[in-house]
């Protein structure tokens, strides 16, 4: 009995001291992007050392012609004149080429890519590895056809890279509710569980992410806002060198992250003028919004996706993170029902209540305009997300795989 008393009480107290200090993390990476944004505003952004570089925009398509044109829209009311656009076509069959030549016609900035084959294993990262090579940008940022970019979006991104000790920076993504949604108009949801719940599980991932980028353990990232300085990519031997992954830009944060081995005096990783640290932006001027999942099949297939990229990184210390996050987490939802039988097991579903209650009030406090008006909604979130959460990592240890781009991922 005096075992399982040690069991309960300190699994409640690890998972929600581990919450706390992500709570911690999570305002220590606020605070450095206030002070990052804040520079910018107070300097102008002509005179930030982010500026000097040229930034290429490297954005892989295949078959989006739904979704690319309104990317291409944001991207032509950027005001950043050092950029360049490299789009790469990925074996496109619609009409997603057509859209792209056209964009092209009349900017000098942007070039086109087109792949007749793309031998993968995992195809993004081989069209990606294409246009990194063809980007003449010091700072590489990318992002997907099925986003939208707000209009100072290259401005913002680099100028979270001002401090040359930086490697990487991870930018929020959110979910784009309804299909006229731009990101100017974030809030323009219905208020159906399902697309509620689709807009705050991006919103709480990206939590978690930023709050342990602050904690100096960043193991992913999003992909479709990220910015990493090319010197940084030629230290780790170039993107080639990304493992094969259905997560690849968990896997570059994770290769970039294996090489921070100090910490500089203001305690953020990596050394300073080495460009090795990965920051997670917060601010509002860098927020992009993707596509909505229509069903819940497709909802559960991406989220499968990426937490098996979690689960399954070539990284170990990401798959002992992520892995240890799922697994407490999947234990205090599993109690529940044990719950008449074995009562005693109160402290572990009260633990993972008690620290989801802190990541909503968080995620609502910081992306909370990028969100639906839910009101008590939000409330059931803090019982299903973590239950969604179980489902999936049971999911992956059972070794079910997420069908990715017709292929399965993992």
């Amino acid at each position: 009995m005096a075992g399982f008393d040690v069991f309960r009480f300190a699994f409640a107290a690890v998972f929600a001291g581990l919450h706390i200090g992500l709570m911690f993390g999570l305002f220590r990476e606020w605070r450095h992007d206030n002070r990052l944004s804040g520079f910018s505003k107070k300097n102008g952004q002509k005179e930030s050392p982010g500026r000097r570089d040229t930034v290429s925009v490297v954005v892989p398509v295949r078959n989006e012609e739904a979704a690319v044109a309104g990317l291409l829209e944001s991207l032509a009311r950027q005001d950043y004149p050092e950029a360049e656009f490299i789009f790469i076509d990925d074996c496109s069959t619609d009409r997603s080429p057509e859209l792209l030549k056209d964009f092209a016609a009349s900017r000098p900035d942007a070039r086109i890519i087109t792949l007749a084959e793309n031998p993968g294993p995992n195809r993004k990262q081989y069209a990606l590895t294409l246009g990194i090579e063809a980007a003449r940008g010091g700072l590489l940022l990318f992002t997907d056809a099925d986003c939208e970019v707000p209009s100072g979006w290259i401005g913002a991104m680099a100028a979270r890279m001002a401090d040359s000790g930086i490697a990487l920076t991870i930018g929020p993504v959110f979910k784009k509710p309804d299909a006229d949604a731009g990101p100017g108009r974030p809030r323009s949801i219905g208020r159906n569980f399902f697309r509620q719940y689709q807009c705050f599980d991006h919103a709480i991932r990206y939590m978690y992410l930023a709050a342990s980028t602050g904690l100096g353990a960043a193991g992913g990232g999003f992909g479709n806002n990220l910015i990493v300085r090319r010197e940084a990519l030629d230290r780790i031997g170039g993107y080639g060198k990304v493992p094969p992954s259905p997560t690849e830009d968990a896997a570059l944060v994770s290769l970039i992250r294996a090489r921070d081995k100090s910490r500089d005096a203001a305690g953020r990783g990596g050394v300073p003028g080495t460009g090795m640290a990965v920051h997670a932006a917060c601010g509002r001027d860098l927020w992009v919004l993707t596509k909505n999942e229509r069903t819940w099949k497709a909802l559960v297939n991406q989220t499968l996706r990426w937490n098996n990229g979690g689960l399954f990184s070539p990284a170990a210390g990401t798959r002992l993170n992520f892995g240890f996050l799922m697994v407490t987490i999947s234990m205090g939802i599993l109690a529940i029902p044990v719950l008449p039988f074995i009562n005693g097991l109160w402290p572990l579903p009260a633990a993972v209540l008690f620290s989801m209650t802190m990541n909503t009030i968080a995620t609502l406090r910081l992306f909370g305009p990028a969100l639906p008006r839910g009101g008590l909604g939000y409330v059931v979130q803090i019982v299903f997300t973590p239950a969604y959460f179980t489902f999936l990592t049971i999911l992956g240890f059972c070794g079910v795989k997420a069908d990715w781009k017709g292929r399965r991922a993992g």
